[in-house]
């Protein structure tokens, strides 16, 4: 009789289990706010742009090696806008809500954009066939990319209680975009406690707080003062701290004229100098090109070369005396500077009350009632998918790992694998260099200076030749950037002096030495040149 008995409790346990699988799955759909996976056609869904500016085609296409779909930008050099207006506005106070999408730039992204508007309510004024650049949004989050821009946008519109004015807010010193062809995820987590989170591929790249001046240019609280804008700086107001000593003289034996640099008197002309030897001959080997006529041509002088007997003598030519520097020579007299007794310091305005400053404990966030794509780009490609929505961490990172991180595994390897084919080793040690270079380069304390170590390590990659160059460059600007963090203070000006000095010096004889590099080209290289230039004589 116990057979039956456990029968039934097998049958209750599976059915309770599937119970909890249900209701962990309403639970988990209650976090999804909205999501797109572009499994199906997105027309009838998605509202493509009427607007005559925007005449970019969009596609439901498949992601390339892969089964799974999404939505592609489908033409180069032009405008496109789309749009899917939500159920329900999503309302972003007093909660946690992930933004979170999916970029695959199938051909690069040399100039453009690639990332999401959440569209303000329509009352707003705007409709979605005429979306456009100026439709009101509350959050613009994604890659852009464009000569020295390079960042993963985040961008809130904020309106300013007191005027009514919403104005752009830039997360300051944004993560930069990835390099390559693969699916990433970009993700924004905005948290109850007025931090952003921007995580790429699941990793935290940078964190802000909304109400911190630092994270956000400008702030989202004005500052309580400004100038005041009708202060002017009055006539008399003396901004000079050092001024020309009014009771100095020029000193009597101060010679204004005399020059930097004079004879050296003691120098003697070296014993075996060849007085009567020219620095160039004739080439006895050149002869007189066959074609050559002298009624047209002019006539032939044979192309010069360095004389033999010039380089087992000390020198050839008329001999002259170096030069050497002055010591009489002082240049122009200048008074010295004293300070100004009449010195005020740098004029400033006065401050005045801010009459835009309020105070607040939380952003006061506009709804989000759709999601658009509003981009202008030089290449095709861009392919969007699995756009999510949603209250949860967890869930953000569920979708991450079940729609982004299979498609991107594969992916990875077969870069790898092209990469091992097609590169021998060194190129696979420059890939690891790139790698690190650019995981530092995502640092903050490059802070305004990331921009052109971004811009240098382009370069490296797409010019192979000038690799070694760059990157060593590169480098340069990172240790440089380190030790002034360490150390502080610059350079002492007489280093810089000789430091420049010597650059133009050397600049001078490179120059030089690539002349006379010319000069001794073989018959047919030195004859072109001095042949022409004696058609432009005649």
């Amino acid at each position: 009789m116990e057979y039956p008995n456990r029968k039934i409790w097998i049958v209750q346990c599976l059915l309770l289990f599937s119970a909890a699988c249900f209701i962990s799955q309403l639970n988990a759909s209650d976090d999804v706010i909205f999501y797109e996976s572009f499994d199906e056609d997105f027309e009838g869904r998605w509202i493509a742009s009427e607007n005559p500016d925007y005449t970019g085609v969009w596609k439901h296409v498949k992601s390339e090696g892969h089964d799974d779909h999404g939505l592609l930008v489908g033409e180069k050099a032009r405008k496109h806008a789309i749009v899917k207006p939500l159920d329900d506005p999503v309302v972003l106070k007093d909660k946690t809500v992930v933004l979170q999408f999916e970029v695959r730039l199938q051909n690069g992204l040399e100039c453009g954009g690639a990332y999401i508007k959440y569209l303000r309510p329509q009352d707003a004024g705007w409709v979605p066939k005429g979306f456009d650049n100026e439709s009101p949004y509350t959050i613009m989050f994604g890659p852009d990319r464009c000569g020295a821009t390079n960042k993963v946008h985040f961008i809130l519109k904020h309106k300013n209680p007191k005027s009514g004015n919403f104005v752009e807010h830039h997360l300051k010193f944004p993560p930069s975009v990835p390099s390559d062809k693969l699916t990433h995820v970009y993700t924004a987590i905005l948290t109850p406690d007025n931090e952003v989170r921007i995580l790429v591929d699941g990793e935290e790249k940078k964190k802000g707080n909304f109400l911190s001046g630092d994270d956000f240019d400008p702030p989202l609280i004005p500052s309580k003062t400004i100038p005041d804008p009708d202060d002017k700086k009055p006539e008399d107001w003396d901004e000079r701290a050092k001024i020309p000593d009014p009771v100095a003289t020029k000193p009597e034996d101060w010679d204004e004229d005399a020059s930097l640099e004079i004879e050296d008197e003691e120098a003697e002309k070296p014993e075996g100098w060849l007085d009567d030897e020219p620095e160039e001959v004739d080439d006895p080997e050149a002869a007189k090109p066959e074609d050559w006529d002298d009624e047209e041509d002019g006539e032939w002088e044979a192309p010069k070369v360095d004389n033999p007997k010039c380089a087992e003598a000390p020198g050839c030519g008329e001999w002259k005396r170096p030069m050497k520097r002055n010591p009489a020579y002082k240049g122009k007299w200048h008074a010295p500077l004293i300070d100004n007794p009449n010195y005020k310091g740098i004029w400033k305005p006065q401050e005045i009350d801010n009459p835009e400053y309020f105070e607040l404990e939380k952003p006061n966030f506009e709804p989000i009632a759709a999601i658009g794509i509003e981009i202008w780009t030089m290449q095709d490609g861009i392919l969007f998918d699995n756009i999510l929505i949603s209250s949860s961490e967890k869930e953000a990172e569920t979708y991450r790992e079940t729609a982004w991180k299979p498609k991107f595994s594969v992916e990875k390897e077969k870069q790898k694998e092209e990469e091992s084919t097609e590169s021998d080793g060194l190129k696979g040690f420059q890939k690891v260099v790139f790698d690190y270079l650019y995981k530092i380069a995502d640092l903050p304390f490059l802070g305004e200076h990331k921009v052109k170590v971004l811009d240098l390590l382009e370069k490296a990659e797409k010019q192979a030749n000038l690799t070694i160059g760059i990157l060593a460059s590169v480098i340069v600007v990172i240790l440089s950037i380190l030790l002034k963090l360490i150390f502080g203070g610059k350079k002492p000006a007489n280093v810089v002096a000789e430091t420049k000095k010597t650059d133009v010096a050397e600049s001078s004889d490179d120059q030089g030495s690539s002349e006379t590099k010319d000069e001794k080209n073989d018959d047919g290289a030195a004859a072109g040149p001095r042949r022409r230039a004696q058609r432009r004589d005649d």
